[in-house]
């Protein structure tokens, strides 16, 4: 799978099903000639064999080919391994179209240790959807996994249920077709609804690191999995909702989802980015009106500050993506002079749908959606008239909803 992907380097997870040697042979695909050597790597049965490889010697703009050797014979994979180093194109070009794809709450069955009764988890196919849509990355937008009971007690439950949906069939075509970053939201973290109390925090981030080839784990003055990456006009800010959480119904301590420290960064982020967008992940609902379950509206006065700071800050292009609920929808919020922020809310992709329909002021008409789904920001145009395109789309890929928005002026 590959991680984080930049102009002279790129990040390729892999997982042996048993202790291995492996390395990655790689090479220009117009250069078939010239084939380069990762380092090799011994794999670790207590990290579940799982590696992450570094490809350091790549030229910026440039499509490679690799191939997975290990234990000094080439992996027949079905199909050709590929990704490209992001494009030179600042001062030279107009930025190059990109489509992200996003999605959250990925339930795999596991009857051994899934609740009695209907199983959770269905429409498979999603997967394939997703990497028939050919995006450029994928952001995971939490609840990439779900932890059961059995899980989270031990660092051997966290390998077994990372290694679990990675093992999945259904998901290996797009694990391979494209770079993948994630966030991650309690089930990803610990139990349901886990805040900054889980004593197994530091034990959730090394796994989730260990399985997800981000491009940092943590950022100045904030620790946890808070990252930020940069491709064509569009900056990522990736954010940690449960390392600093306190939960809303507190009385005694003040609730917080970001944390203080958090926040101050997130707002001097966006405001030196020069990208015509800004992207922010985040694993519970922004925007929304409706104050239950984990939204943002249960914690007004935090909600209110980060808006008030993008407001007076003057900040444009902000577009949240969020996860969590199980529907998905498109909320706006129009400011005084013109500018907006957007939220989109894509849930879930294999998780069971929730069909609440729950009233928020803010929503985009037409785009509320309560059965599995992914959805594609499609950035595109020349420098002068950037457009963002936001689709909704089913589980067998059909269209179901899709909202155009011109860049910030």
């Amino acid at each position: 799978m590959p991680g984080h992907i930049d102009f002279f380097a790129a990040r390729i997870w892999l997982q042996c099903h048993q202790q291995c040697r492996a390395r990655l042979d790689y090479w220009p695909t117009d250069r078939p000639d010239s084939i380069l050597s990762s380092e090799e790597q011994q794999s670790d049965p207590e990290k579940a064999n799982a590696m992450t490889f570094t490809l350091d010697r790549l030229q910026p703009g440039t499509r490679y080919a690799y191939k997975v050797m290990v234990d000094d014979r080439m992996v027949d994979l079905d199909g050709p391994l590929e990704f490209r180093t992001r494009t030179l194109w600042k001062y030279r070009t107009d930025p190059p179209d990109l489509v992200v794809a996003t999605g959250s709450c990925a339930y795999i069955n596991e009857p051994a240790y899934d609740r009695p009764g209907r199983p959770y988890g269905d429409g498979y196919a999603i997967f394939d959807a997703i990497a028939d849509a050919r995006p450029d990355l994928m952001i995971w937008l939490g609840d990439n996994m779900y932890l059961r009971e059995p899980d989270w007690g031990t660092w051997q439950g966290y390998m077994h249920r990372y290694t679990h949906l990675r093992s999945l069939p259904e998901l290996q075509k797009l694990l391979r077709c494209t770079e993948h970053y994630a966030i991650w939201d309690d089930h990803d973290f610990g139990p349901n609804d886990a805040d900054a109390t889980w004593v197994h925090a530091p034990m959730a981030r090394d796994a989730f690191a260990l399985f997800w080839p981000n491009p940092t784990y943590g950022a100045p003055g904030v620790p946890g999995i808070t990252t930020m990456l940069s491709d064509a006009d569009v900056d990522l800010f990736l954010l940690d909702d449960r390392s600093f959480r306190v939960p809303a119904e507190m009385v005694t301590a003040k609730p917080t989802m970001l944390g203080q420290a958090q926040i101050d960064w997130l707002v001097q982020a966006l405001k030196y980015s020069d990208a015509t967008w800004k992207v922010i992940a985040l694993g519970s609902e922004f925007l929304s009106t409706a104050a239950v379950f984990e939204n943002y509206s249960t914690f007004p006065d935090e909600r209110a500050q980060l808006i008030d700071r993008i407001d007076r800050e003057g900040i444009r292009g902000v577009v949240f993506i969020t996860g969590d609920r199980h529907f998905s929808e498109l909320s706006k919020l129009d400011l005084p002079d013109g500018r907006w922020i957007l939220d989109l809310t894509s849930s879930p992709l294999t998780s069971g749908p929730y069909h609440g329909d729950e009233r928020n002021a803010l929503r985009v008409p037409g785009t509320y959606y309560d059965q599995r789904n992914f959805a594609l920001l499609r950035f595109a145009g020349p420098s002068d008239a950037r457009k963002l395109t936001i689709e909704a789309h089913a589980t067998d890929g059909s269209l179901v909803w899709s909202r155009t928005f011109d860049a910030p002026e």
